[in-house]
């Protein structure tokens, strides 16, 4: 690992992860200082960063974007997630009303859990291991709570609720998309 590997792939991790340009740059510069101040002294980057560059980056990106930047993140993709489960269960039942028992509500409820402890954990939602988590979480509290709680419908959302939980997240994520910088122009 080389002291340029680090900083590529800190610079890829932070602009990913949405860090402003500015405060990239600083991050940059105190990261380059620090790995600088190490080789003088005999240390390695890894002795810096630590085994997991990645890791490192995304707890630092985690310290310079406070919780408060992140809540309305998070307060529109769960509803997303959730929005988005129910609709692929619209589709899969091939109905316009789908009942929800306590084990789905219980189910949706840990997933939703689990995705915000994860992005505040980690700073992301990724598509990878998290949902992976998120799910290995939602099935045992869904069939626990089915078998402690039966099976007897709550109430019946219909497939324009479900649509509609997933606007936020949707919306969300357009404005995001437009903010993203985009490639200069070949």
């Amino acid at each position: 690992m080389t002291n340029e590997h680090v900083l590529a792939v800190c610079r890829s991790n932070w602009e990913y992860r949405g860090v402003d340009d500015a405060s990239v740059r600083e991050m940059l510069a105190e990261l380059t200082a620090h790995l600088e101040d190490a080789a003088a002294a005999g240390r390695t980057p890894r002795d810096v960063v630590g085994r997991n560059v990645r890791s490192f980056a995304a707890s630092w990106a985690r310290a310079r974007t406070p919780l408060h930047r992140r809540l309305p993140r998070m307060a529109a993709l769960v509803p997303l997630v959730v929005g988005g489960l129910l609709l692929m269960s619209h589709l899969v039942h091939r109905t316009t009303v789908v009942d929800i028992d306590a084990g789905r509500l219980a189910f949706w409820v840990s997933i939703g859990t689990a995705t915000v402890v994860l992005e505040l954990r980690r700073g992301t939602l990724g598509f990878g291991k998290g949902w992976l988590v998120a799910l290995v979480v939602g099935l045992p509290v869904m069939l626990l709570t089915r078998r402690l709680a039966g099976e007897e419908t709550l109430f019946l959302l219909p497939l324009w609720g479900s649509a509609l939980l997933t606007l936020p997240g949707l919306a969300y994520l357009l404005v995001e998309r437009r903010r993203a910088p985009r490639p200069p122009a070949a």
